[in-house]
Order: structure tokens, then C-alpha cells, then sequence
């Protein structure tokens, strides 16, 4: 994927832009200098022709050269200030004239433009004479383009795809919701955040949920409610799943009015849930061969993301479908990445939720370590906080450790899932999974201790009992 980068490359690239509009400049000067010099000869000669004059010319002359002097010094002073202003190139002064420079935020990061006509947006495109880009930044792609829009598809030379905002979209509430109609299965954690930003963001939905008093709160928030999961397939052009875990995913499509019952040509089918690689191949091919159209898109998030509809979509499958549903991504998620070939996403899901587990049972570790040695876990925090480690992240789950409160944001039992599922992706392609192997066992230790339905970072109390 291709992204518009405003940070160290950006600043390269201004420094690159000011250091050569400054060598320009440089020439023209060197340029006015000569001409300057040639003109203080001829000058040199006329005077030493005046010499010659008389008294009264002379006198004249001083009377003359007052009146110069006291008009020269108040040109001098205007082209001072003319310098001065002359004297920063156009992108400077397109900087200083932001409304970030004046000390606020622009209104929408995405609504940062670059001018038609502008010096900088000849030397961004290539077009000026003799302009090169420093070492280690790329000549910008056409996204740059994009940076005003509101959704931004940029590919890599891989084929992957991505539809991002700079911000949540289901905070700004500046998408445009699509027509089609939109069917949710499954209202937990993650599932109800979903929804409650698909409600927000304008789009028609009906829902359905195994326990059904959990659909109450969004028929009052103008959600409609289905019976069973094929009267919503069947009713709605898009239907989303977001269900916890292999078994149940199944279950949902394959089962007694399933989601396969309301399968037929044209209907579309969206799992979100995180299940392994050969689940969501079974299903998407059960799915097609009743006519309909299957997108795996499970999420990176945990439930204060789902609700501030940030999370982050890995999508595979029919990318049509993938573009049909932008406006639903836009509003429960941040960014989206469309992967290729269903199956995909799920194995990177797991990835990324390998490396999240591990990581947490590590937070743990050093914690109780900082405190059997005498260490305060306080302190311990602080300076992660301080180092490369720092993230919301981190803070989160210790400040949970610390306060003893471990009340579900992401279920151990779930991250104990992932972890199994990604062991097992591993052993698949015969590659090594030590770490989250170990991990594995330190979180089976908390489900055994009846952590299974706390957060994940009651993982801590497998190191304390």
C-alpha cells in the first residue's frame, strides 16, 4: 500500500523543495550582483565627468544629492521590507500561512490541498527543471491526489489495497452511506460497536443475535430486527458476521436457518470473525455455490475501538464486494486492507493477534518480576512509557494490572484462541512458534484460574497464583 507519509519523509521532502528554491534564488542574485557592479562603473565615470563643473553646479548638485539621499533611504526601506517578504520561499510561506502554523489544527487533515498553480506542486510532481529527491524518498505516486478525498485506494506493487481516513469517520460523520441494505449477525463486544456505527453513519440495518435481548438497544437506535440469520440474508444485499470463533461461525451459516437458507444469486455475505484459514475457505465455498458473493474481513480492535469506530478491516475475496462495502468499513473502522485470495486475511488476523498475545503475557511477566524483586511496577511502567515501547496499548493493559481491574476489553479466552489457531497455522507450513507456543500455556494457566471471561491481561494473575 501506498500512504501519503506527512512525517520524517514529508520533512525531507520540504527541506529538499527549500534547499533547491534557495540555489535558484542564489543565481538570480548572482546574476543581479554583476549587473549591479556594472552599473556602479558607468556611474563612477559620469561622476568623475561632473568634476569639472562649476561652484554653482556643485551646490546644485549637493542640494540634488540631499533630495537622492532622503528618497533612496525611503525606497531602501520599502525594498527591506519587499526583501523580507521575498526572502521565504512560496512553500514557507504556504506553511506559515496554515492554519496549523497559526497555532489550530486544520478543520480535516483530509482536507489538506495543494495548490494548482503552486511552486511546490511543480517540484512534488517532477515538473521543475533539474529538481531531484533526496536519498531514501520516493518520487510520489498520483495519491498525492487523494489527500483531499475522503477515501483514498492506493495499490502496491503487490496488488493490495487500501481504503483509510485520517480519522474516524464514524466520529466526523462525513461518509455517504450506501443504499444497499445491510444485515449484522452477532452483537458482542466487537459486534455491537459495529452496528452502533453503521447506525450513526446513515445505513439501514437489521439484526440478529443468538441471545435476542441484546437487539433491543438498536431497534430503538432504528435498527430493524430479523428472526433468524437466513430471513436477514434473505431480506438484506449485505450481511455481516461477527461470531467468536470457529464452531460458532459454522454453525451460523451451516445450521438450522442458517445463513445458507437464505443464500441465492446476487446476496452477499461478510464474516468478520476471527476463525482460521481453512473455516473461511469452507464457507466461502458453500456460499458461492449457491450464487452468492463472500468477503472474509475479520478486525483488528478491541471494544473502546470497535465503539469509536476505529478498528482496523483485513478483508479477502471478491474484491467487488470489498468496493461495495467502503461506506460500512468507513464507519466502523480507520483503515481497511484488501489481501487477495480468501484465507489471507484470516492467517494475518492471527498473525497480528499472535504477536498481541505474546506481547501482553511478556507485559505481564515483567511485571510480576518487577515485583518479587522489590522492583515498583509503577515505575517499571513509567519507563516504558518513556522508551520505544510506548503505546496506548501498554498503558492500557497495565493500568489494568495495577488497578486490579480486569473487566473484558478483548476476552482472554479469544487471545487464548488466536493463539492456538496461529501455533497451528505454523505446524501447517512446519515453521517455529516457541514464543507464542509459550504464551499459550501462560494463558491456558488463566483460563484454568477462571480468567477465561476477564480481559486479557488478567493473564498477570497465571504469574501470581
Amino acid at each position: 500500500m501506498i500512504k501519503v507519509n506527512k512525517g520524517k519523509r514529508f520533512q525531507q521532502a520540504v527541506d529538499a523543495v527549500e534547499e533547491f528554491l534557495k540555489k535558484a534564488k542564489g543565481k538570480d542574485q548572482a546574476s543581479s550582483h554583476n549587473s549591479s557592479e556594472e552599473k556602479n562603473r558607468r556611474n563612477s565615470s559620469e561622476e568623475r565627468g561632473k568634476q569639472s563643473a562649476g561652484e554653482e553646479k556643485r551646490k546644485a548638485g549637493l542640494s540634488e544629492g540631499k533630495l537622492k539621499k532622503t528618497t533612496g533611504e525611503g525606497k531602501k526601506r520599502a525594498s527591506s521590507v519587499s526583501s523580507e517578504r521575498g526572502s521565504k520561499s512560496p512553500l514557507k510561506r504556504a506553511l506559515d500561512q496554515s492554519p496549523r502554523k497559526r497555532g489550530r489544527p486544520p478543520k480535516d487533515e483530509k482536507d489538506l490541498t495543494i495548490p494548482e498553480s503552486s511552486t511546490v506542486k511543480s517540484v512534488m510532481t517532477g515538473t521543475v527543471a533539474g529538481f531531484k529527491w533526496p536519498p531514501g524518498v520516493s518520487e510520489p505516486a498520483v495519491c498525492y491526489q487523494a489527500i483531499t478525498k475522503k477515501l483514498k485506494v492506493c495499490e502496491e506493487e503487490t496488488g493490495s489495497t487500501s481504503i483509510q481516513a485520517a480519522d474516524s469517520t464514524a466520529i466526523n460523520g462525513s461518509i455517504t452511506p450506501t443504499d444497499k441494505k445491510i444485515g449484522f449477525l452477532g452483537l458482542g463486544l466487537m459486534g455491537s460497536g459495529i452496528v452502533s456505527n453503521l447506525l450513526k453513519m446513515g445505513h439501514t440495518v437489521t439484526v440478529w443475535n443468538r441471545t435476542a435481548e441484546k437487539c433491543d438497544l438498536f431497534i430503538q437506535e432504528g435498527a430493524r430486527l430479523g428472526r433468524t440469520p437466513a430471513e436477514v440474508v434473505s431480506t438484506c444485499d449485505i450481511t455481516f458476521a461477527c461470531v467468536s470463533d470457529p464452531k460458532a461461525a459454522k454453525d451460523l451459516v451451516l445450521g438450522p436457518s442458517g445463513v445458507l437458507q437464505g443464500i441465492r444469486p446476487g446476496k452477499c455475505y461478510v464474516d468478520m470473525s476471527t476463525v482460521d484459514a481453512d473455516t473461511v475457505t469452507e464457507l466461502a465455498q458453500v456460499i458461492v455455490s449457491r450464487g452468492g458473493r463472500f468477503l472474509e474481513a475479520p478486525v483488528s480492535g478491541n471494544q473502546q475501538l470497535s465503539n469509536d469506530g476505529m478498528l482496523v478491516i483485513l478483508a479477502a475475496g471478491d474484491r467487488g464486494l470489498y468496493e461495495d462495502c467502503s461506506s460500512c468499513f468507513q464507519a466502523m473502522g480507520k483503515t481497511s486492507f484488501f489481501l487477495g485470495e480468501v484465507g489471507n486475511a484470516a492467517k494475518m488476523m492471527l498473525i497480528v493477534n499472535m504477536v498481541q498475545g505474546s506481547f501482553m503475557a511478556t507485559i505481564a511477566e515483567g511485571l510480576t518480576l518487577a515485583q518479587v524483586t522489590g522492583q515498583s511496577q509503577q515505575t517499571l511502567l513509567d519507563i516504558l512509557n518513556q522508551g520505544q515501547l510506548a503505546s496506548i496499548f501498554l498503558d492500557q493493559k497495565c493500568q489494568n494490572i495495577l488497578q486490579g481491574n480486569f473487566k473484558p476489553d478483548f476476552y482472554l479466552k479469544y487471545i487464548q484462541k488466536d493463539l492456538r489457531l496461529a501455533i497451528a497455522l505454523g505446524d501447517s507450513v512446519n515453521h517455529p512458534t516457541p514464543m507464542a507456543a509459550a504464551a499459550n500455556e501462560v494463558y491456558k494457566r488463566a483460563k484454568a484460574l477462571d480468567q477465561s471471561d476477564n480481559d486479557m491481561s488478567a493473564v498477570y494473575r497465571a504469574y501470581i497464583h
